[in-house]
């Protein structure tokens, strides 16, 4: 039962973090990433990664993207579908070319490098969405182009991993087809989504009033949405997909108000906490010293990429300055995205041993520093919106 110990350990932590992270005007998430770190094996060493810790934190980020799609306004998303497509394709092709040229300075062989534009492509907007959500812009033009241009950009990194795995010709074990059949299932998978949110979900959350149950109702919308991230783990896109166009289907309904009433709490109160955790978990400072360059270097390719080809474009599908600043810098954070699509290539022998550390640390490193860039981007646009009020 020791994992009680450790649940109550980090839902204490992590409420003090979150609570003095607030008092010091910065996202919360911060201060929960931040004791990961201390309490993990960079630092404190009393939490280590485990199943535990994994189960948790993945049902966590599913429940985080589930609310996302909930709160998700459909006709926004269709309507910014276009600039989160230009967002997404220019956001892959500046990490993909960059980060690949960069990796030759430290004598990668051709396909490892490539696979380290790979790992850096992967945008993971949890993270982004707990600070569009904290900062009231999840349902704005930006934070809607920015959870469009996630789920592109997802489709792109699984592709392009898929290829490079395959020509590496090494099995990852689990559910590995080949591309083409990956690839038509993940097709069909999307096809499958619209009648979901048309008939499915509309159908079973009906469905879920007849029970004698009081969360009846809660219960179905997570059947639906642990089902819908279960599938496109299984077909080989991320689960977070899935869950958050269960969101969007069971947001389309009469039970959305319900839902996330009912959702928030058991999200918040036990999965989101350590998923946060978790991530500040994978933080070691063993060998920093010697892949120091590296780290530095990578970091800020990882961050500039992202805001740059974000930024770009946005501001290719007509968004201002600060609008597009605002959408690069919510595509900056990898978090679990990247740190899944890393453990792969370890496994498919496509990293570095000695170099998978400093690759973890630079993932995490990104993943703290996006929140901050965030809110800095949130608050020029706010800055600009007061003084076209005030001119007005």
């Amino acid at each position: 039962m020791a994992f009680l110990g450790i649940l109550c350990l980090i839902l204490v932590t992590t409420l003090l973090a979150g609570h003095f992270s607030r008092k010091l005007g910065i996202p919360a998430v911060i201060g929960q990433l931040l004791v990961g770190i201390v309490l993990g094996p960079a630092m404190l060493n009393w939490l280590q990664p485990g199943t535990f810790m994994h189960d948790f934190s993945e049902i966590g980020v599913i429940l985080l993207m589930f609310m996302a799609g909930l709160e998700s306004d459909i006709g926004l998303l269709k309507r910014y579908l276009r600039p989160g497509v230009l967002v997404a394709v220019v956001g892959v092709i500046f990490p993909m070319t960059l980060v690949t040229l960069a990796s030759f300075l430290f004598d990668f062989t051709p396909l490892l490098a490539i696979f380290m534009g790979v790992i850096f492509t992967a945008t993971s907007v949890s993270i982004s969405v707990e600070v569009l959500r904290e900062l009231k812009l999840l349902d704005s033009k930006e934070g809607t182009t920015i959870l469009a241009a996630a789920v592109v950009d997802d489709v792109l990194s699984v592709v392009i991993l898929s290829i490079l795995v395959s020509v590496t010709g090494e099995a990852t074990g689990g559910h590995t087809p080949s591309l083409a059949v990956s690839f038509i299932e993940q097709i069909l998978y999307f096809v499958g989504i619209y009648f979901v949110v048309k008939w499915i979900a509309p159908f079973l959350m009906r469905l879920s009033e007849r029970f004698l149950l009081g969360a009846s109702v809660t219960i179905v919308s997570l059947v639906i949405c642990l089902g819908m991230a279960y599938l496109a783990d299984f077909i080989g896109l991320s689960a977070v997909v899935g869950s958050f166009f269960a969101g969007i289907a069971v947001g389309q309904t009469p039970y959305r108000a319900e839902v996330d009433h009912n959702v928030e709490p058991i999200g918040y109160a036990v999965f989101i906490p350590v998923f946060f955790v978790s991530i500040g978990l994978e933080m070691s400072f063993k060998g920093i010293g010697d892949a120091l360059w590296f780290i530095v270097l990578m970091t800020v390719l990882a961050v500039l990429t992202k805001l740059v080809g974000g930024g770009i474009g946005a501001e290719m599908a007509g968004f201002d300055f600060n609008s597009s600043y605002t959408v690069g810098a919510g595509m900056v954070s990898r978090g679990e995205m990247a740190l899944i699509i890393a453990q792969i290539g370890y496994q498919a022998k496509l990293i570095h041993p000695e170099y998978y550390s400093a690759i973890i640390i630079v993932i995490v490193l990104t993943t703290l520093l996006a929140p901050f860039l965030l809110k800095h981007a949130a608050a020029r646009q706010l800055k600009q919106h007061q003084a076209e009020q005030t001119i007005k």
